[in-house]
């Protein structure tokens, strides 16, 4: 980072020669010497404990965004004085709300952007000792920004982009020859809240983070060869929740929003609704062919995603018997912590959050033993954790990192991992020396579950994205889907695509879109390169339709200039209030690698997923087309070719060439 000296904004300097940061410097202050109106900065002393400080993105080029940014800044200059000019003990005039900002609402900003924008930030500061406000310029660069360009110089050549279609086109060509192998091992990455604006502000993120621009970054979903589109909605609502898609994704059949593992026939919190109506899972599937079978989530093992692999359950929030009314547990309904333990006992490994439900009302938790919010929550005075234990051989129960990473995975049948009371923390807020990341915690259960010569049945929930949106955390919501997409990257490396069906989708979207004709290379939480031609106020990319950043001031929308937008819990600005943000309605992407990987097309019902990946692996009610010898309707095998199907091939070869000879 480099820091000019401060210059008193009457004075006007030379243009420099050859420096472009000093030229950029010259330039603004030469702009900036008159304010609006043509009216002189007055040289007096400015109000003690004032400090101003815009934040302006800029793009690497300077000088062709040299006017822009001075307009800008002068926009944002009218901005100030119309939303701090009446703050108590605050500036009397518009021109003063420019120069001087509170301490209480500002602090001076070390670091204008994400790291790997360059940024410029433009900062008006007084000190007590000094007579003269000063200007300081404060230039961010990643190595010499001066000499990046807004794009990569080759994307100016046509033939760049027809050699990179081509080499696309010859790639897509070879997905010709489809992989019909029966998928030994099926992999399941749920984004819950992934909306495709999710993902390719995802996209853009990751590639910032590893230093490139972002837009032409790839992820590793990405590489999927095959897409499709999964409509969402519950049988009973047009816009769905998390439980009904659950049931629908993983189950094969369509419910009511709010229920896990029954039909449609089963009513939300109606406990006499749940007998006769419950549907199994994939999970199941799997293990009654013998399979090994794991959940790994960032939310707790019983939120509404992993719970439709192994509950019946008419109300998700029932997540122990704490939670459920007294006439529901007296009818004979069970909470979805205590089916966790009984409903399918031998799940192989159990990896996320939800520590409390496990354990009687009021019990310490061993992590937070001086919290009482984390005291455990079951009214039965059941401690399910020791039943888990029981019967089983080389089961092992784990509540931090180092004693997951610890495990010898060789002596390991059984895993329970339960790293939080209740959801596991964002991944910006981790505590990294106690609880796992997603792709730790990813590695560990494959470990486990492949030395099965069966094969096994993964579900990996990349959970708390959904949680970041609808907090309108966008930041947290970004880095999260960042998280679960390197430990895609990491189950791809673990296993094989040949035997492998790896697929990658989400339960539903959210109302959130990023917009506002952002340059190439703007931080994906960055400005709008624009003032609103409404109300004359910057705004972030980043927008919500709904959500708690909805935020008037004196009647007006807040100027989020006045906002550390770059905070890690920064709520975007929405167009409607409301406490928790909500989902959207629009379809999802399925992403999709490996044995049957092709089946995954155009737009579907999401409850066609999991019957794809029964199909391709021979499990639940798809098994005829995998007997010996046998085809499905379009002729092609289903079988992995025999490996010694090479060696009869050249035997043959040579019995022909002797009667020929």
């Amino acid at each position: 980072m480099k820091v000019s000296q401060g210059l008193d904004t009457k004075q006007q300097p030379q243009p420099p020669t050859t420096n472009p940061s000093s030229y950029l410097l010259h330039k603004i202050q030469a702009s900036l010497s008159s304010p609006p109106g043509g009216a002189r900065v007055p040289a007096k002393r400015p109000k003690a404990g004032f400090i101003t400080n815009v934040h302006v993105e800029l793009s690497c080029r300077f000088e062709s965004y040299i006017h822009r940014f001075v307009q800008r800044v002068k926009e944002l200059r009218r901005g100030f004085g119309q939303s701090l000019a009446s703050l108590p003990g605050g500036p009397s005039t518009e021109l003063e709300a420019f120069l001087y900002v509170p301490k209480t609402s500002f602090a001076p900003r070390t670091k204008c952007s994400e790291p790997t924008v360059c940024s410029l930030c433009l900062c008006l500061c007084s000190e007590e000792d000094k007579m003269k406000p000063a200007l300081l310029i404060i230039v961010g660069f990643l190595g010499c920004c001066s000499s990046v360009p807004v794009f990569p110089e080759k994307e100016k050549d046509p033939k760049y982009w027809h050699d990179f279609a081509q080499k696309t086109l010859k790639k897509a060509l070879t997905l010709q020859k489809l992989n019909t192998n029966t998928a030994k091992n099926i992999i399941l990455f749920l984004g819950d809240g992934m909306g495709v604006p999710t993902v390719t502000a995802a996209r853009i993120l990751k590639g910032q983070m590893n230093g490139a621009s972002g837009e032409e970054s790839e992820l590793e979903m990405d590489k999927f060869p095959f897409v499709a589109l999964s409509k969402t909605y519950n049988t009973n609502a047009q816009v769905p929740d998390s439980a009904g898609t659950a049931t629908a994704y993983l189950c094969g059949v369509k419910a009511n929003e709010g229920t896990v593992g029954v039909s449609a026939a089963a009513v939300r919190s109606k406990c006499n609704t749940t007998s006769g109506n419950e549907v199994t899972s994939i999970l199941k599937w799997a293990k009654d062919e013998g399979k090994s079978v794991g959940i790994v989530t960032t939310t707790r093992v019983n939120h509404a995603t992993p719970s439709a692999a192994y509950a019946h359950c008419v109300d998700r929030d029932w997540f122990s018997d704490g939670e459920m009314p007294m006439e529901a547990i007296q009818s004979g309904c069970k909470d979805i912590a205590q089916q966790l333990i009984t409903n399918i006992p031998d799940i192989n490994v159990i990896l996320g959050g939800g520590r409390k439900y496990m354990y009687p009302k009021n019990t310490p938790d061993m992590e937070y033993p001086n919290e009482p919010k984390h005291n455990g929550t079951r009214r039965d005075g059941r401690k399910l954790v020791e039943e888990w234990k029981q019967g089983k051989k080389k089961a092992h129960y784990v509540w931090n990192k180092a004693q997951l990473l610890n495990l010898d995975t060789n002596q390991v049948d059984y895993l329970l991992g339960l790293f939080e009371p209740s959801d596991m923390t964002y991944e910006l807020e981790r505590n990294v020396k106690m609880d796992p990341s997603l792709s730790e915690m990813v590695e560990v259960a494959i470990h486990i579950l492949k030395r099965n010569p069966k094969g096994f049945f993964l579900l990996v929930e990349g959970g708390r994205i959904d949680h970041g949106h609808h907090e309108g955390k966008a930041k947290q919501a970004l880095h999260e889907t960042v998280q679960m997409d390197i430990a895609i990257g990491k189950a791809v490396a673990l296993t094989n695509e040949y035997n492998t069906l790896t697929v990658v989708t989400a339960d539903h979207s959210h109302v959130f879109s990023f917009g506002g004709y952002t340059h190439r290379g703007n931080s994906i939480f960055g400005l709008a390169p624009m003032v609103s031609d409404v109300d004359n106020k910057p705004f972030t990319s980043i927008l919500y339709g709904n959500g708690p950043g909805y935020k008037l001031v004196k009647g007006e929308r807040e100027n989020v200039s006045t906002s550390d937008y770059n905070h890690n819990n920064y709520l975007a600005q929405s167009a409607v209030p409301l406490r928790l943000e909500t989902h959207g309605g629009e379809d999802v992407a399925v992403f999709a690698k490996g044995p049957m990987a092709h089946l995954f097309h155009g737009v579907h019902e999401q409850n066609y997923i999991p019957h794809v990946m029964a199909y391709a692996s021979c499990i639940g009610q798809n098994k005829d087309h995998c007997k010996k010898g046998s085809h499905d309707d379009s002729g092609i095998s289903c079988r992995a070719p025999s490996r010694a199907s090479p060696l009869i091939g050249i035997l043959g070869l040579l019995s022909l060439i002797q009667l020929v000879c």
